[in-house]
């Protein structure tokens, strides 16, 4: 089979790999869809020859690219639970392989596996960027017949990780959030939030952006590029300022702001990975009892949980994906992914 590398420099290619076969307690899935995710763009822009795993173990060889993993289970290895997997049913993968025995992994957070170096498949391990992906079978997810293999791997990463991050903060019908960027998991979270009832201010500084987090459900939608972020958002919100805050874009900027963009008692939370900001803790954290978090995807608990919530709300995560694309077009659909000026692609298979 052939499957996408990234090789560095903003460059890849479609190398030849075997054909899996599952070894104990394996499965290998048949891929129908492989999302694009913006972290796949760290890799993409790398230096040629540099690996930046983040602190994770270290591949041998070229490594199959795709963290956003849907299909169906073409064949099962020895030692597989039929409980766990059957051929032909439809799946999404937690993207994570820890030790699979301690307390973080038996929750569903293998991610968060102190005891081994974490395998992240499109990462450090093969992905899902090709025909066929091996996976242990600990790490699937059941898709619903009512969602679409393209919910499967938006929910498989980037709406899984608003999920997370919404869930951490207790979005309620109460609340005023305001969102920093509006890529692809800004505007999963602004889909999310306005489903759980909450009032979503969007900010981003794309006009398109905007407008699609408009017809995504936020209430309001701010340019940062145009007007002083911080003081729109309180005159949004009657000088008080947003109950919670999300950054999705990393950016140094947007952070602060988001800290900053806080009633007295809110709370922020960041996804957006990388970077560094400045906080001045005692005006931006304790004189106004700041909660600030990180939030770090999501278990695979959360992530059927969340695909649950969209089955059962209706919501049309399909309309997050902006261009569908074929293996064979990857160079073409990383180059526009790179501008971060589209939506969000997916290879369908």
């Amino acid at each position: 089979m052939r499957g996408v590398v990234f090789t560095g420099d903003r460059e890849l290619e479609i190398m030849s790999f075997p054909d899996p076969t599952p070894g104990f307690g394996e499965v290998v899935l048949e891929m129908k869809a492989s999302g694009m995710c913006g972290s796949d763009l760290k890799q993409y822009r790398r230096p040629r020859g540099v690996r930046q795993n983040n602190g994770l173990a270290t591949a041998e060889g070229p490594v199959i690219a795709g963290h956003e993993p849907c299909g169906v289970v073409a064949a099962i290895g020895p030692g597989v639970d039929p409980r766990q997997a059957r051929v032909g049913q439809r799946v999404m993968v937690h993207h994570y392989q820890g030790c699979t025995s301690c307390n973080h992994c038996r929750t569903g957070w293998q991610q968060l596996c102190q005891k081994t170096s974490v395998k992240v498949y499109g990462n450090n391990a093969h992905g899902g960027h090709a025909p066929y992906m091996c996976v242990p079978a600990n790490t699937l997810v059941p898709l619903h017949e009512g969602l679409s293999f393209k919910a499967g791997a938006a929910i498989s990463c980037g709406t899984g990780t608003a999920w997370g991050a919404l869930r951490r903060m207790n979005v309620s019908g109460n609340d005023t959030i305001a969102i920093f960027g509006q890529g692809p998991v800004g505007l999963s979270a602004t889909q999310l939030a306005a489903a759980m009832g909450a009032r979503v201010i969007a900010l981003d500084i794309s006009p398109q952006r905007l407008e699609r987090a408009r017809q995504f459900g936020a209430a309001e939608t701010i340019n940062p590029s145009n007007v002083e972020p911080v003081a729109a958002i309180r005159e949004l919100t009657h000088g008080l300022g947003a109950d919670l805050t999300l950054d999705t874009s990393s950016s140094p900027q947007a952070r602060i702001q988001a800290i900053r963009a806080l009633k007295v008692w809110g709370t922020c939370c960041f996804v957006g990975e990388g970077g560094e900001v400045t906080i001045d803790v005692s005006p931006d954290m304790l004189r106004r009892q700041a909660t600030v978090i990180g939030s770090w995807t999501f278990s695979s608990v959360g992530q059927e949980e969340c695909a649950q919530f969209i089955l059962d709300r209706g919501i049309t995560v399909d309309d997050l994906f902006t261009e569908t694309w074929r293996l064979d077009q990857a160079e073409e659909a990383y180059r526009l992914f790179d501008t971060q000026t589209s939506g969000k692609g997916v290879f369908l298979l």
